[in-house]
């Protein structure tokens, strides 16, 4: 075919288009459907990965974390032998730094929330916040966690530490929130009842997908909090290395040295969790892959149900243009050359209908992180592509019938149709 005759095919297929703009468009609705609903997913699973991307670099790849219970885990589906695990204990980390050469650093805390079901209040005179979370930290907890720095002032030191003092650092969410129009640091706020000093403002940290981030917490020195929350079970150690390339000897080393440290004898698993930093990465991968999976099911029914919108129409336009086909074929068109009409026919249609699609999808997903700040979109190449691929290929697989059912035609018996 040469690029004159495919012009003129292509012609063809955008007029056949015009002259019945209704039944085009209920032809071509089935393949906008099912291409918007891929786009629009996808562009949203894509920014989403950016953000868990952008989260996981912030909390840093040279940090892992160990506790008595597995992370990601709903605590129903917990063994007994889980439940009832030791405590981890505050000097863990002490001697994580002593007899691991590869950490760099190793910290401990604890949360007191309303995840577990603790109620705190922070009051400055007639301002107060309710449902953050209080950490007790200790002083090697900014360092280990890059992404706690304190912004404003200082963070708990050693000093802190080892004299238990009333003292917190806050998230910028409770500063905002107690200290509307004045400077916080050097205010004494009431922390559930008792009166801590602030000495610090942690850098701004909003979460990820609208959940807590650093701007919800609130911490204290590690001794305070144990002193004040004795009753609190769920403490967890942060290691950092220098370099990342250390991980996993360093993994390998704490391992030994709370194995050692808790009496785990040789034949027996640990009796506590390790979480490497992909976790989050992971995580999110999984329930990424069963939503696109489910996405791509329903817009496969409609992108099918568009197809066979597409041949139906083609097999009526094929009807309808059995004498034009006839008079073809009698001033020498080839088979192919039918062929080839009806299928860059069906072509057309699904790509208008892809393009459509592609549009619908990204104004779709624009919409919504407009609507929700939290879901930001990302609609990459690849996708474009796909899209435009997914609905040209529906149109090569749909329009094949119709198109090899006029190549067939006697071109005598179409002379005669009427």
């Amino acid at each position: 075919m040469t690029r004159q005759q495919l012009g003129e095919n292509i012609g063809v297929a955008l007029d056949s288009l015009r002259a019945r703009p209704g039944r085009s468009f209920l032809t071509l609705l089935g393949i906008v459907i099912g291409v918007a609903a891929v786009i629009t997913v996808a562009a949203l699973i894509e920014g989403l990965n950016r953000d868990i991307v952008s989260r996981v670099q912030q909390l840093g790849s040279k940090v892992f974390f160990v506790g008595r219970f597995p992370a990601g885990v709903s605590p129903e589906q917990w063994t007994e032998e889980i439940r009832t695990r030791k405590d981890f204990e505050y000097s863990y980390a002490r001697a994580i730094r002593e007899s691991c050469p590869t950490v760099e650093y190793a910290t401990v805390f604890a949360d007191h929330s309303f995840v577990f079901g603790y109620e705190n209040e922070i009051r400055y005179r007639n301002e107060r916040a309710t449902s953050f979370f209080l950490r007790g930290v200790d002083e090697q907890f900014d360092d280990a966690m890059p992404m706690a720095t304190a912004e404003q002032g200082r963070f708990i030191t050693e000093a802190d530490q080892g004299r238990a003092r009333p003292v917190t650092v806050i998230g910028l969410g409770i500063a905002e929130a107690l200290f509307p129009q004045i400077d916080p640091l050097g205010r004494t706020v009431r922390l559930n009842g008792m009166p801590f000093e602030v000495i610090g403002v942690l850098a701004n940290d909003d979460g990820l997908f609208g959940g807590p981030g650093l701007n919800d917490f609130v911490l204290i020195p590690y001794a305070t909090f144990h002193k004040l929350y004795p009753e609190v079970e769920m403490h967890y150690l942060a290691v950092s290395v220098a370099d990342t390339a250390d991980l996993p000897q360093a993994v390998d080393e704490v391992v030994a040295t709370l194995r050692r440290l808790r009496d785990v004898p040789p034949h027996k698993e640990n009796d506590f969790e390790v979480t490497l930093p992909d976790f989050l990465e992971n995580l999110w991968s999984q329930l990424t892959s069963t939503l696109f999976l489910l996405t791509f099911g329903v817009s496969s029914m409609a992108l099918v149900v568009g197809g066979i919108g597409v041949m139906n129409v083609m097999l009526v336009s094929v009807t309808e243009r059995t004498k034009e086909i006839g008079v073809r074929k009698a001033v020498g068109a080839r088979r192919q050359d039918i062929r080839a009409q009806f299928l860059i026919e069906a072509l057309a249609q699904t790509i208008v209908g892809g393009v459509l699609g592609i549009a619908v999808g990204a104004a779709a997903s624009w919409a919504i992180s407009q609507l929700f700040p939290t879901f930001s979109a990302y609609l990459s190449t690849f996708w474009i592509v796909t899209g435009a691929a997914v609905s040209a290929a529906t149109g090569l697989i749909f329009g094949y019938k119709p198109a090899s059912r006029a190549a067939e035609m006697d071109p005598i018996e179409c002379l005669r149709y009427e």
